[in-house]
C-alpha cells in the first residue's frame, strides 16, 4: 500500500484544450510551450501527446530540446531563449532547432557559427516587456543582417506580451501597435510577408491583433485560465472552454474531535471556534501543496468543500470537516483538479496558478489518462 499521495495527468483533456486554442485562431499554426517540464505536467508525455495536433514545440533551453528529442519527438522545437554560447548553437543548428535571438552577442555567434546546415530564427522585438529582445528602432539592421545571413533559412518576427491577462490595460495595445509598424516597416522594405508571434494564452483568447502566423500557447494548454480574478467574466468564460489536465489528490489519513478552544498545527494558527471535527490529509509543501496557503483554503473532501485548518506542514495539511458527512479514513480528497481549480487554490495562496503546477516534486506519485 503506497501513500495516497497522486497526480493525474488527463491527457485526453490535454488535447482538447489544444484544439479550442486553435478554434479560437484558426488561421495561425500552434507552437505548443512545454518548457520547465511542460508547466509540471511531464514534457515527453505532453508531446507526444500534443504531436499529432501542432507543428513546432517550445522550450526554454538546449537541455529541454534535447530531452524531447531523446523522447522521440521529430517535431520543430523552438528554443525561447536562444543559445548561451557558439557550441550551444552548433548543436541546436545540428538538432534542427529554431533559435531565438533577442541580443547582439547571439547574432555574433551566429556569424561566425561554422557549419553546412542553416537554422530558422526568431527575432525577438521588445515591445515594452523591457526583459528580452531588440528595441525596434534596432530590427531593421538586426532583421537585413539574419535575412541575408548564409546560416538562415528563414526569419520570424516575434514579441511577448507582458499584460495580455488584463483585458482592461491598453498597453497590449501598445505593444501590438509598435509589433505591427514594425513589421510594417519590415515588409515595406524587404518587399515581402514576413511570417510573426504574438499571442500567448491570453493574448490568443482575448487580443485578435495578437494572432499571428505562429501563436503559442501554453498554460490554456494545460486547462488553467490565464486571465486575472478582477477579469472575472473573461476568465470564467474560458475556464468553461478549458479543462483541467492536472488533478492532485490524495486521502484522509487521521480524523480527530478537536474542543472548543484547541488548536491545530504547528504555530497554534488556527483554533477551534466550536467543537470541532478535523481530517488529516496525507499531502503538504513536500508534494507540492504550497505552504503559503491560508487558513480557510478549499479542499474538496468526499466532493464536498472543506476549509484549510492549521499551518501547511511537509507531508500534512488538516482540514475542519465539521459540517461535512460521512467523511472517514481514506476518504477522497482532491486538492486541485477539475472540481477545484487550481487558480482558486493559488488565489489563497498569494501566487498564480502556473506556479502551482509548474513546482509539482519528483516524490508525488503520477497516473496518466492517456487518449
Amino acid at each position: 500500500m503506497t501513500r495516497p499521495t497522486e497526480i493525474t495527468i488527463d491527457l485526453n483533456a490535454l488535447v482538447a484544450n489544444c484544439h479550442y486554442a486553435q478554434t479560437l485562431s484558426p488561421d495561425s499554426q500552434t507552437v505548443a510551450v512545454v518548457k520547465a517540464d511542460a508547466y509540471g505536467h511531464g514534457a515527453a508525455e505532453i508531446a507526444k501527446a500534443l504531436q499529432q495536433s501542432v507543428t513546432m514545440f517550445a522550450v526554454s533551453s538546449l537541455e529541454e530540446g534535447i530531452e524531447l528529442r531523446q523522447q522521440g519527438i521529430s517535431l520543430p522545437i523552438l528554443l525561447l531563449e536562444g543559445c548561451f554560447s557558439q557550441e550551444e548553437l552548433f548543436i541546436a543548428c545540428k538538432q534542427g532547432f529554431s533559435v531565438v535571438m533577442h541580443n547582439l552577442g547571439q547574432c555574433q555567434m551566429l556569424e561566425n557559427l561554422d557549419t553546412n546546415t542553416s537554422i530558422n530564427v526568431w527575432l525577438k522585438v521588445d515591445t515594452g516587456m523591457h526583459r528580452l529582445g531588440f528595441s525596434p528602432e534596432q530590427v531593421m539592421d538586426i532583421y537585413s543582417k539574419l535575412n541575408s545571413a548564409k546560416q538562415v533559412t528563414n526569419v520570424v518576427l516575434m514579441t511577448h506580451l507582458s499584460a495580455a491577462d488584463e483585458i482592461n490595460n491598453n498597453f497590449t495595445n501598445e505593444q501590438l501597435a509598435k509589433f505591427i509598424n514594425c513589421r510594417e516597416q519590415l515588409e515595406k522594405q524587404f518587399s515581402k510577408s514576413i511570417k510573426t508571434s504574438m499571442a500567448n494564452s491570453a493574448g490568443i483568447k482575448a487580443w485578435s491583433l495578437a494572432r499571428g502566423t505562429w501563436n503559442r500557447p501554453g498554460i490554456m494548454l494545460y486547462g488553467v485560465s490565464p486571465f486575472m480574478p478582477e477579469d472575472k467574466l473573461t476568465e470564467d468564460d474560458m475556464q468553461r472552454h478549458l479543462v483541467p489536465v492536472m488533478t492532485f489528490k490524495s486521502k484522509v489519513i487521521a480524523l480527530r474531535k478537536v474542543p472548543q478552544g484547541e488548536s491545530v498545527g504547528y504555530g497554534n494558527t488556527w483554533v477551534a471556534a466550536q467543537d470541532s471535527m478535523v481530517a488529516t490529509i496525507a499531502a503538504g509543501y513536500g508534494d507540492g501543496y504550497p505552504r503559503t496557503a491560508k487558513l480557510g483554503t478549499p479542499v474538496l473532501v468526499n466532493g464536498q468543500k472543506a476549509k484549510l485548518c492549521g499551518r501547511v506542514s511537509m507531508d500534512m495539511i488538516t482540514v475542519d470537516v465539521t459540517d461535512l458527512t460521512e467523511v472517514e479514513i481514506n476518504s477522497e480528497v482532491e486538492l486541485w483538479g477539475k472540481k477545484l481549480l487550481v487558480n482558486e487554490v493559488a488565489s489563497w495562496s498569494d501566487t498564480i496558478g502556473y506556479e502551482l503546477v509548474t513546482r509539482m516534486p519528483k516524490r508525488t506519485l503520477r497516473r496518466t489518462i492517456n487518449p
